[in-house]
């Protein structure tokens, strides 16, 4: 029994590159899977109560919080008004960029997985975007359950909109370990 649990240990233990590797292939698909519908309105729509309430990146709209919160359509609903409201907001054309951006971090993580040159650059921006997303659940009143009456509210009472952002810590916590391993293989090829 003791052998076997040892043996078990050890194929564990010999997991760690698969482990990583896996990670690197995560954040690709949900990267340029979430970067990818940045080019569809409902998700461009989505992502205004976050940028607009931003200090760090409300500047890209047009037009300042609250008043998106008139013009907000619901996920498949096409409401005219609220179209051209967000194309005057700059909505559309800052979500295709963030987009791009989104899906070229994942890209140059995963291709660290055959270059620790270039998967060190999305590591480092995966780290900080990831950072930049869980600001918001400082920064965007809709991240936590408004006050409607029923007694729940407010922290730690996390919204849908909560619920999305908290997962940027798992997320950060990946992208954390294949920083270090990637630097320690960076250090060994330097240090030849």
């Amino acid at each position: 029994m003791r052998q076997n649990i040892i043996s078990l240990l050890a194929f564990a233990a010999n997991l760690r590159g698969l482990g990583l590797n896996l990670i690197r292939i995560a954040i690709l698909i949900v990267f340029v899977w979430i970067g990818g519908l940045k080019f569809k309105y409902y998700e461009a729509d989505g992502i205004v109560p976050f940028v607009a309430n931003s200090p760090f990146m409300s500047f890209f709209y047009a037009k300042e919080a609250p008043e998106y919160k008139e013009y907000k359509n619901k996920e498949g609903e096409l409401v005219l008004k609220n179209r051209q409201w967000h194309e005057s907001n700059r909505t559309y054309v800052f979500s295709y960029g963030l987009g791009c951006l989104i899906m070229t971090i994942g890209v140059l993580v995963f291709l660290g997985m055959f270059s620790p040159k270039i998967g060190i650059f999305g590591e480092v921006l995966c780290i900080i975007m990831t950072i930049g997303t869980l600001s918001f659940l400082v920064t965007t009143p809709e991240c936590w359950v408004p006050d409607l009456g029923s007694g729940e509210h407010g922290f730690p009472l996390l919204s849908g909109a909560g619920r999305l952002v908290i997962k940027d810590t798992v997320i950060l916590a990946g992208a954390v370990t294949l920083l270090s391993d990637t630097a320690g293989k960076l250090l060994k090829e330097f240090s030849k």
